[in-house]
């Protein structure tokens, strides 16, 4: 095989792996559920069914479409973290403010994670309700005794609480939030001073549109429904699935939210309790994904407290940890997660050192480098021989160019002399392309190099290069590779390889500054190692020569 084919095969077969693993990422298949076919038919319930409470008619309605959302008064939230704002209607948390990040034009203040401002166009809420003997759902209207609460300075918890009364019944949804966590609690303290025993069953789900989040064009991103089970593991659910199929599945453990690039949004239920997860469509572009399970029998004059816990937050490794089995998946790798997570605990392990994301990525691509160094050095010396027998090549494609068969026997011939292997630099570029690809992700992924700045203009390793010079510069390299391979004496091949660095060059103008750094870097190790192996090959080359001409 000729080396330059191999080298077009090579960036050809990693475009279209590239290519393949995010339309994976946008598009991946739901695995098969059942309709919901348990007797409360709870999803259902959850949304369409349950009563509401008679003062939600007179409460203004915010349309989105087909979609109404009651507008309630609004308690504000402040704390190290968050500022919150959560709806008298439903004790719905409708607006969440991340204290810690910024938005992604960085001159609008923080990041807005939910929000029910349809017009933004994203409206994202998370729900909660009680099915049973008339108790509050999420269109229920609750009181409270502030409109505000602050966590005061020194002061690990704070709690907010929300009450409803009826027929001898008393119902507290408390939100508890704690310093330093992306972890909110909430309890349902459900008083039974009525006459009669009830049997209710609690619902918490995340009420999310299918058009907001969604990345761009040339970085596409997965935002929509997932949920990890011991039995089932992690699994994503589009919105299309959604559409399709309402998900229903059964079990005494896990967790189900919203997902998107860099954020999470997670109801983690109490363990060891009959746990029914479940999917939505509400509305044309509306889902809700969440899960319900019931309560113990509470007797009359008796009292309960019902507990759950919403992650919500950035896909920070520690936090997803520390928050439930399994939510560190949220961070999706795709199909070359073994591979990415050592990578991104490396990367993140050099940065604990050097504190700086981008000299990080330096230092973990030299050590790739060095990894492979044997490999890739196998890869050029082939590069290297065949760039010295280009002269001969072209002889002989001119001295049978009429005869393709004795010009394959020629070169065949020419090989077994001079002993040289045309395809001994394939498996070791192969080998390689699933270590940068698993970067690759880890690089776009990691919400620790969001707003992350390298030094001078490069302010944030996640976005563009606002002035493109790292994409001129890595354009610049992949030239200068071109000319330290082999000379193609196929025209068209030429061309091709005079073209590809400009077309790869516009490319990573959209990419984020954290991986044009490193195809960057990598690119200019790569150049020091086969100009060094280049002059080598070519010094003994000279040296033969001059043997032979004595």
């Amino acid at each position: 095989m000729d080396i330059k084919r191999l080298v077009l095969f090579v960036v050809f077969s990693f475009s279209v792996m590239m290519l393949w693993d995010a339309w994976q990422v946008k598009n991946r298949p739901q695995n098969e559920v059942a309709a919901i076919t348990s007797t409360d038919d709870a999803a259902t319930a959850v949304d369409a069914s349950l009563p509401a409470a008679a003062e939600a008619a007179s409460i203004a309605q915010v349309d989105n479409g087909q979609f109404k959302l009651a507008a309630g008064e609004r308690i504000n939230v402040s704390t190290d973290l968050y500022e919150a704002e959560i709806s008298t209607v439903g004790g719905d948390l409708r607006h969440l403010v991340l204290n810690k990040h910024l938005a992604d034009d960085k001159s609008s203040g923080n990041f807005v994670l939910m929000d029910d401002a349809a017009s933004n166009p994203m409206l994202y809420v998370a729900q909660t309700g009680l099915i049973g003997a008339d108790l509050p759902n999420h269109k229920t209207l609750f009181t409270t005794t502030a409109s505000s609460y602050t966590m005061e300075s020194g002061s690990d918890t704070l709690a907010v609480k929300l009450s409803w009364e009826n027929n001898g019944i008393t119902v507290d949804k408390v939100y508890t939030f704690h310093r330093g966590s992306y972890q909110i609690d909430v309890d349902y303290r459900v008083a039974n001073a009525g006459g009669a025993d009830i049997t209710p069953s609690v619902y918490y789900q995340i009420t999310h549109d299918s058009e907001s989040n969604q990345g761009s064009a040339f970085m596409p991103t997965f935002t929509g429904g997932a949920y990890f089970t011991d039995a089932e593991k992690f699994k994503k659910i589009s919105f299309d699935d959604m559409a399709s199929s309402n998900l229903s599945l059964k079990s005494k453990d896990g967790w189900i939210g919203i997902i998107q690039h860099y954020f999470a949004s997670t109801w983690i239920p109490k363990a060891a309790t009959a746990n029914e997860f479940y999917t939505k469509q509400l509305a044309d572009n509306m889902y809700a994904v969440g899960v319900v399970n019931p309560v113990a029998t509470i007797a009359a004059g008796s009292a309960a407290d019902v507990k759950a816990t919403l992650f919500s937050g950035p896909q920070t490794a520690t936090d997803l940890k520390a928050a439930a089995p399994g939510l560190e998946f949220a961070v999706d790798y795709g199909w070359l997660t073994v591979i990415a997570k050592p990578l991104f605990w490396l990367l993140s392990k050099i940065h604990s050192v050097i504190g700086n994301w981008g000299v990080a990525i330096i230092l973990l691509t030299i050590f790739l480098k060095a990894l492979f160094f044997k490999l890739s050095a196998k890869s050029y010396r082939s590069m290297a021989q065949m760039r010295e027998m280009a002269p001969k090549m072209q002889a002989m494609k001119e001295k049978f160019k009429d005869d393709k068969q004795a010009l394959q026997t020629a070169m065949m011939e020419m090989y077994r002399k001079e002993k040289i292997n045309p395809l001994s630099g394939c498996l070791p570029i192969l080998v390689q392309i699933p270590v940068f690809i698993a970067l690759y992700w880890v690089l776009l992924g990691s919400v620790e190099l969001r707003h992350a700045p390298f030094f001078g203009w490069i302010t944030d390793l996640s976005a563009k290069d606002p002035y493109y010079i790292l994409p001129v510069l890595m354009g610049a390299s992949m030239i200068i590779q071109t000319y330290l391979n082999p000379a193609p004496t196929d025209p068209i091949q030429a061309k091709m390889m005079k073209i590809m660095p400009v077309v790869f060059s516009i490319f990573f103008f959209f990419f984020p500054a954290g991986l044009v750094l490193y195809w960057l870097v990598n690119n200019i190790l790569s150049i020091a190692q086969q100009w060094y192996i280049n002059k080598t090959i070519h010094a003994a080359a000279l040296a033969k020569k001059g043997s032979a001409n004595r």
